[in-house]
């Protein structure tokens, strides 16, 4: 039989299909990370960047210690409040807790988002609703974001920046766009029939958003949050120009550090190095103070980030040490139960069968049947057998008889 043919155009799908993996998607974002950071370091050397890492000393590490506190139970109570949205509840010193180790992860592991995948599957398992536990992260990831767009748009547009005179050109053709999609939104529900609005129900996915988001209840809470961890991500990066050397005004530090936040989004880094320093180096340029500066801030900014995250690697430690002794007493609990199943023989029970019962004198014997009876808990170990008939000693009833240590 021939093999089959394949069809034009097939093979092209299939290597996108394979290409477009979670798996081979994590690869090439790291890859371009690292060709990020490799292409800055042979253009500007590492003189700058040595320097700027010798800069960081204890009063350092014990701000950057402070402002993530600060900007992780921020964003664990903003957790919290979209995972109560959802009808899942979440206290807020676990959800502190879990949202550590999230950051370590991210900080760690290549991809930048790892810690938040593993985070959304432990609470969604722990709730016994895989579903809302990860829309639950999804949707406190994206209330970051939208925060980080919506300030980061009003700092570049009012404050001095490289792209400033950029986003004010772009910003009525961008307005127009965003008004003429939400009219054709409104006229598409408008021309809707009523009978089929009724008969259509809400899509689940925006209900939650905005109950989770922009409901009276949550709303309020979130939003605070959300500036509050926008104001502590830039308060550390004005730390680690200062660290770095940098003298600017934090008027000029403040839009090259959501430039750098912006560029951290792009799925192209190693536990968030690459775009950052690329887009650093080249906002400090762009301003005057230096593209070696602006590799030099946006590493030290990297350091200090995975300063404030390493409380996540004790609750790690932590919670790999509670699951190990709960594994331990398991199994110290369950060993006696094996043991006592192995110390009896299978169980069977005696079929009836008919015996004579001894009377006393005068009187006639009687025939009668037992009742079955189940010998489980009395049939003798396997050792025991062994070790009584290796005695000189028949261990076996004689005369019908029942054995006693008489007869013995």
């Amino acid at each position: 039989m021939d093999p089959p043919v394949p069809r034009p155009g097939s093979a092209p799908r299939a290597l996108l299909a394979r290409l477009n993996t979670p798996a081979v998607r994590t690869r090439l974002g790291s890859a371009a990370g690292v060709l990020i950071l490799a292409v800055l370091l042979w253009r500007l050397g590492t003189g700058v960047l040595l320097d700027g890492l010798r800069r960081i000393d204890g009063p350092a590490v014990l701000a950057a210690l402070g402002i993530g506190l600060v900007t992780t139970v921020f964003s664990a109570w903003r957790w919290a409040l979209v995972a109560r949205g959802l009808r899942i509840r979440l206290p807020l010193v676990p959800a502190v807790a879990d949202y550590y180790r999230a950051l370590f992860l991210n900080a760690a592991l290549p991809g930048g988002v790892l810690g938040d995948v593993h985070r959304a599957v432990r609470h969604g398992q722990s709730t016994g609703d895989l579903g809302r536990g990860v829309r639950s992260v999804v949707l406190e990831r994206a209330a970051g974001q939208l925060a980080l767009f919506a300030a980061g748009a009003v700092m570049l547009l009012t404050m001095p920046s490289p792209v400033r005179d950029d986003m004010r050109q772009a910003a009525p053709l961008v307005g127009l766009a965003a008004l003429g999609a939400c009219a054709v939104v409104l006229a598409l529900r408008m021309n809707r029939s009523a009978s089929s609005r009724r008969d259509r129900a809400p899509r689940p996915v925006l209900a939650e958003a905005r109950e989770g988001l922009l409901s009276r209840r949550n709303g309020p809470g979130v939003l605070l949050s959300s500036l509050v961890v926008l104001a502590g991500y830039l308060a550390m990066f004005v730390l680690a120009a200062r660290v770095a050397g940098v003298g600017a005004p934090v008027t000029e530090l403040l839009p090259l550090g959501v430039l750098a936040l912006l560029a951290m989004a792009l799925p192209l880094n190693v536990g968030g190095w690459g775009p950052r320093e690329g887009v650093a180096a080249w906002a400090f340029g762009a301003a005057g103070l230096g593209a070696g500066r602006g590799l030099a801030v946006a590493v030290v900014y990297g350091v200090l980030s995975l300063v404030a995250s390493l409380p996540g690697v004790i609750v790690l430690v932590a919670r790999w040490y509670a699951e190990l002794r709960a594994g331990r007493r398991t199994a110290a609990t369950a060993a006696p139960g094996a043991q006592e199943d192995t110390a009896y023989e299978p169980s069977f029970t005696a079929p009836a069968e008919p015996v004579v019962s001894a009377e006393p004198a005068g009187a006639a014997a009687s025939v009668g049947v037992l009742p079955e009876v189940s010998i489980e808990k009395y049939a003798p170990k396997e050792s025991t057998r062994l070790a009584r008939s290796s005695l000189p000693f028949s261990a076996e009833p004689s005369e019908g008889r029942p054995m006693t240590p008489e007869s013995v």
